[in-house]
């Protein structure tokens, strides 16, 4: 013991209790304070720990200090066996096996040389038993922390209450406890987001009947429409879309702009709350003054620029160098990988525009009236199933290539590599999930021209137009199967993949050796037929979220209901994620690390980007500003000041512009006048548009009302922007990163150590010069 007490010092300066510093004040946990303010009204213990059944997470009050062997003498010491815990255990025997020598030789060090030439199949961390037992917990307690961790944190009968983070740090480190932490507070910060959109979507149900909107779509049974393709599209009242008009008015009403202003808010509050949340965990958890050391080069830049060295201005010592040209032509190729798999993503997505422009005719003239009637809505279904199908097939591509580019860039250390590739994977599935939304939200229908002068792609099929009622429908669409498939697969492979292969494994296992023969294996050999934790650690974990977070705030104006669903799913996924740590997966190594890394920069990202893609959705998908302008300047009430329903008389009519059909281009002339409408041959169509009739003295130009509505667009874009920018930058300076109270009792903590320690300082050399003057005095007595 005493020998893995002298490798602590340097290896993970941990921390442990000082006997004398005994803290003289209690503070209150934030989750009690929290508590104590609604229990007259919450079921009992609604989100609280069972603590009888947890007695590990309480603390003794005492101070910590990093460990040191010349200062063991002021460390409680009353069993070596369990000075330290498990995870700070395996952590320093991993540390040891890292550098010993194992053979003469100069690189013929370390576990991992001998994991990657196949001399061992694993190396792995012990779990502490089963994480089952007969016996209930409450009357027996727990056998052993993994079943402890089971009962209170992985069964789905405790999926209401917190998380006992303190022993998920104790059992898995600190770096997957400050993950559980970070998804407990997303997923507890979804519930005012979650809220909020719902009752967005409920106030646009109890607002559907009084809809001015949409009682003009659904009466307007002898608008005629034009055809939305060439060939079998044919003529339609405007009337056929009333459902879709009252469904776009449930994600598209007043609250709109209210609900895209607080979630851009929101995501600031989640963002800075948080660094108040991580600081203290980082003081509970000791984390506040530690700091890793310096990392060491990876063995593959060792070995690719062993020639070539130069002096660490730190230690001291010759290290690898890596030339800056050689670096730099190295990103810039790395550069031009990433920008073509970009480019392979946009292709995917031209794909899928070809496949809707040429699939709606084939629908139109489907058999079934069903998909006949609603071949819009067919199309756009299909092809996002086919498009999720292309997301998940990209997604294998993707993480091969993101390696291939992450180590031809040859970073210096892990780290470095980590940051590189979790950077890389982050764009490539970003870009690959939310592609085809950007073009559903900002291109689809946009471009395709007018009747009589529509803009074909290569020079033959029609680009695809927005249904009557808008483009808002079919964005609503794509993110809610995208969403919902994503997150139903995610959750699939995270635990019915590793619960196949266990459940494959046990039985071929029960086929060699009888079922009391795998009892009886010892626990190495256990854990061994569990699945091992992927290569990238928690990489997987975050990225799953980071996407979430995307969905749920990017185009979260068009789909309100997306933060129910993450927060249903988050729900769902604490729990998923804790089943596989402690059942499904091998032990992983436990490490230290004092926030969630380059995922918080990538957040803030995310952040700033829902900014300007809810001021586009406003401003451009949806109707509001349309109906905006006409009823400040072109409605009944113009020039009044108002803008209720009564203002929106006669919008739909003003909205749609009139085509003679004789006018249509020569290549269907023939098509079109043979098609009637309700028995009767149609002379004129409308559509959605500003222009102006056929017998205006420029036919099919842009009316002013047009360029009224454009610039209240683009004015909507800059004042939204910058309000919310200004929100944003005001919530960020007002809230302080680290509480006052936490601050308060760090410098507390800091004036009673110094003073503690110079006390027993003073009190050992007191003590020693007494011992000294014995001793002089005793051999002087002696002296013949």
């Amino acid at each position: 013991m005493g020998f893995l007490l002298d490798w602590l010092h340097f290896c993970c300066s941990s921390r442990r209790k000082i006997y004398y510093l005994h803290r003289r004040y209690k503070f209150m946990s934030r989750m009690e304070k929290q508590l104590s303010r609604f229990r007259g009204w919450l079921p009992k213990k609604p989100m609280r720990l069972d603590k009888e059944t947890i007695p590990d997470l309480e603390e003794n009050d005492c101070y910590t200090a990093p460990f040191s062997q010349q200062r063991i003498h002021h460390f409680i010491i009353n069993n070596k066996d369990t000075f330290f815990n498990n995870a700070t255990r395996s952590r320093i025997v991993h540390h040891i096996l890292q550098r010993v020598k194992y053979e003469e030789g100069k690189n013929k060090i370390g576990l991992n040389r001998l994991l990657s030439n196949c001399t061992y199949e694993a190396a792995f961390p012990l779990h502490e038993g089963g994480y089952r037992s007969k016996n209930s917990i409450k009357t027996h307690g727990a056998e052993n922390h993994r079943h402890l961790l089971f009962e209170c944190w992985a069964s789905w009968g405790v999926w209401y209450k917190y998380q006992p983070l303190d022993l998920v740090r104790r059992y898995f480190g600190e770096k997957i406890g400050l993950y559980f932490a970070w998804l407990g507070w997303y997923t507890g910060m979804l519930f005012p987001a979650a809220i909020i959109g719902l009752f967005v979507f409920l106030y646009g149900m109890f607002t559907l009947d009084s809809c001015q909107v949409s009682k003009e779509i659904c009466q307007a049974a002898n608008v005629t429409m034009c055809p939305l393709c060439d060939k079998y599209c044919p003529y339609m009242r405007l009337s056929d879309s009333c459902v879709y008009a009252k469904v776009t008015h449930l994600f598209d009403n007043g609250a709109t702009v209210f609900f895209a202003v607080f979630m851009a808010v929101w995501a600031t509050v989640f963002l800075e709350f948080w660094k108040r949340r991580r600081a203290v965990i980082a003081y509970d958890w000791d984390l506040i003054d530690w700091e890793e050391e310096e990392e060491e080069i990876r063995p593959q830049f060792e070995a690719k620029y062993s020639k070539k060295e130069r002096m660490n201005p730190i230690s001291g010592k010759p290290e690898p160098y890596q030339a800056f040209t050689d670096k730099c032509s190295r990103l810039i190729v790395s550069a031009s990988g990433i920008f073509f798999m970009i480019c392979v993503v946009i292709a995917a997505v031209f794909g899928i525009v070809i496949y809707r422009v040429v699939t709606v005719s084939t629908f139109a003239a489907f058999k079934w009236a069903l998909i006949r009637n609603n071949s819009q809505v067919a199309t756009t279904g299909t092809a996002v199933c086919i498009n999720f199908c292309i997301i998940m097939l990209l997604n294998v591509l993707y993480e091969k290539v993101a390696l291939f580019l992450t180590n031809l860039e040859q970073p210096r250390t892990e780290s470095e590599w980590e940051n590189s590739f979790t950077l890389k994977m982050f764009l490539f599935q970003f870009v690959n999930l939310n592609s085809s939304t950007f073009y559903i939200a900002f291109f689809l229908g946009r471009f395709t021209g007018r009747p009589g002068a529509y803009l074909r792609l290569i020079n033959r099929w029609r680009l695809e137009e927005c249904h009557p009622s808008g483009c808002l429908i079919d964005l609503c669409m794509q993110m809610g199967i995208i969403m919902v498939l994503k997150q139903t697969w995610n959750n699939f492979m995270e635990l019915g993949y590793p619960l196949i292969q266990n459940w494959w494994t046990r039985r071929r296992l029960r086929q060699e050796h009888g079922a009391q023969g795998t009892a009886s294996f010892p626990q190495w050999e256990k854990d061994y037929n569990l699945q091992p934790i992927n290569a990238y650690g928690l990489f997987e974990e975050y990225l799953e979220m980071i996407l979430q977070f995307g969905f749920t705030t990017i185009f979260v104006a068009a789909f309100p209901l997306a933060p129910l669903l993450a927060l249903l799913n988050n729900i769902i996924e604490i729990r998923l994620d804790a089943y596989k740590f402690i059942s499904q997966w091998r032990r992983p190594l436990a490490s230290r690390a004092k926030d969630i890394g380059i995922w918080y920069g990538i957040l803030e990202g995310i952040g700033i980007l829902s900014v300007i893609t809810n001021a586009f959705v406003i401003a451009i998908t949806s109707d509001f500003i349309p109906r905006l302008v006409y009823a400040y300047k072109y409605g009944p009430c113009a020039g009044q000041g108002q803008a209720g329903q009564k203002c929106m008389v006669g919008y739909v009519n003003a909205s749609l512009s009139v085509f003679q059909v004789t006018d249509f281009e020569n290549r269907s002339d023939s098509e079109f006048h043979a098609r009637r409408f309700n028995g009767s041959p149609v002379k004129y169509c409308r559509y959605r548009d500003y222009r102006d009739p056929p017998h205006a003295p420029e036919p099919y130009a842009y009316t002013l009302q047009f360029w009224h509505v454009l610039a209240a667009r683009l004015a909507f874009i800059i004042v939204f922007e910058h309000l919310v920018f200004c929100i944003k930058n005001l919530i960020s300076y007002l809230i302080p990163d680290l509480p006052k109270d936490l601050r308060d009792r760090m410098r507390r903590e800091k004036y009673l150590i110094q003073e503690m320690m110079y006390e027993a300082e003073l009190e050992r050399v007191q003590k020693e010069k007494k011992e000294r003057k014995k001793n002089g005095k005793c051999q002087h007595n002696e002296w013949p």
